[in-house]
């Protein structure tokens, strides 16, 4: 090579190390002082710490932490950092959407994206830094949270939830039967829902939603309480099509949950691979044992028969079905030790999208303040890591509160291990919360 040519490539190659240096250089910190630490983990509160965040990392937790140039500090003054909470059902373009525009077409995608992106700032201030999205299409939400441009909470998108025609996504008006295959829905175009018949179409219908991001995949394979056509106790697709979605789903290293509640259901979904059971509120305990033997998860929502009101008598007649099971299902999943996941499936009206703190406190009527803090936070965490290496966030784990680890956390006003209230008051009691290393609430300064 010429001399003089090389000159200006040397030149380029110390101006991008000095880039790097710079950059590395200029990482945000943040010094959390006199702290106590529930870290994600164990019951035993770390007393009287300091929590170095450099950049989107927890750097060091220590006593005496010396103070870094240029960094923020913050005096917890004694009180409580949890992890940041994580909800394992949590449907970001369905939550703030009311259902007149999703059930009965009175909407476009334009008004979901807007309802959904401002919902993600308001699920963030509730302490919430990540979710496991189990339906809809919340892809370009994630993007701009992502890249900075939006304040939001983290996502593990599913896509389109996906059932056979008259399952728990066919948003079909009955008139349309039978309809032309070769045409899907605006919804359907838009990746809101999704439905897919056969084991050709069930394949192809897979690879679609992996390809355009998701993290794992999610199938309907029992009736409902919002969708038309499927009681509760029905079974959604055969055995031959849920393993096709299994092994689409395995050969892109990522795993499959499944929207089912009756006992039947259930236990063919486990059996043909399914890890994680969402809702499953009639489970026997013969099933929860072969979930625990296969290592499946289940995540149900303690819902109550008031907490959703239901303008088709047939829908509500389903809920209460529903909200009747949730006592005898909790306890059950305790004895037996099932990986238990905390999720909210909170849907199609905005003013109730709050009660996702109050169903954590709720979870309280079964399990100790510890027990609930630790599915919401490190447990959840465990589950996510089923999408393998299609998990969006590798850089260092979520849901605990240790050195390496994301620095998602809360600083709570009190002691939420000895009063679990405190985490449903989050206007309140939450004073600080930070995602990513970035600070989205302070009301100490």
């Amino acid at each position: 090579m010429n001399r003089h040519r090389a000159l200006p490539l040397i030149a380029l190659v110390l101006i991008c190390t000095s880039f790097v240096a710079h950059g590395e250089e200029d990482k945000a910190l943040t010094l959390i002082t006199n702290a106590n630490v529930f870290d994600g983990v164990n019951e035993t509160l770390v007393t009287d710490v300091d929590i170095l965040i450099e950049g989107s990392l927890i750097k060091q937790i220590a006593t005496d932490v010396p103070v870094p140039d240029k960094a923020q500090v913050i005096d917890a003054a004694g009180k409580t950092v949890i992890p940041g909470l994580i909800d394992a059902h949590w449907h970001v373009t369905y939550a703030y959407t009311p259902a007149k525009i999703l059930l009965m077409n009175q909407g476009d995608m334009s008004e979901v994206a807007i309802r959904s992106m401002t919902g993600a700032k308001e699920t963030l201030l509730r302490g919430f830094t990540t979710v496991r999205d189990p339906g809809g299409n919340p892809l370009s939400i994630k993007a701009m949270i992502d890249s900075g441009e939006y304040p939001g909470h983290r996502i593990l998108p599913s896509g389109p939830f996906m059932s056979p025609t008259s399952g728990h996504a066919d948003f079909y008006g009955r008139l349309d039967s039978p309809r032309d295959k070769s045409y899907m829905s605006y919804w359907e175009r838009n990746m809101m829902a999704m439905t897919s018949d056969g084991v050709p179409e069930v394949r192809l219908r897979t690879r679609d939603i992996l390809r355009s991001g998701a993290t794992q995949i999610k199938i309907t394979t029992g009736g409902g309480v919002s969708s038309l056509y499927d009681p509760l106790d029905v079974s959604e697709y055969s055995v031959d099509e849920i393993k096709a979605v299994v092994e689409e789903a395995t050969n892109y290293n990522t795993y499959v949950l499944a929207h089912v509640m009756t006992d039947r259901g259930i236990r063919t979904s486990v059996e043909a691979g399914v890890m994680s059971i969402e809702h499953g509120f009639f489970a026997s305990e013969e099933t929860l044992k072969l979930m625990k033997k296969k290592g499946a998860w289940l995540s149900p929502q303690p819902m109550l028969e008031e907490d959703m009101v239901w303008a088709n008598p047939v829908s509500a007649a389903k809920y209460k079905q529903v909200t009747d099971a949730v006592s005898q299902l909790y306890p059950m999943a305790k004895k037996i030790g099932v990986n238990l996941a905390f999720g909210t499936d909170q849907l199609m009206d905005a003013s109730k999208a709050s009660q996702q703190s109050g169903y954590l406190v709720r979870l309280g009527r079964w399990f100790t303040p510890y027990e609930v803090l630790k599915i919401a936070t490190s447990e959840n965490a465990r589950l996510l890591k089923l999408s393998g290496p299609r998990h969006p966030y590798q850089e260092g784990p979520l849901g605990v509160i240790k050195e390496g680890a994301y620095a998602d956390l809360i600083l709570v006003d009190g002691n939420p291990l000895a009063d679990l209230s405190l985490v449903g008051n989050p206007g309140k009691y939450f004073v600080l919360i930070m995602k990513d290393g970035t600070i989205y609430k302070n009301t100490l300064q």
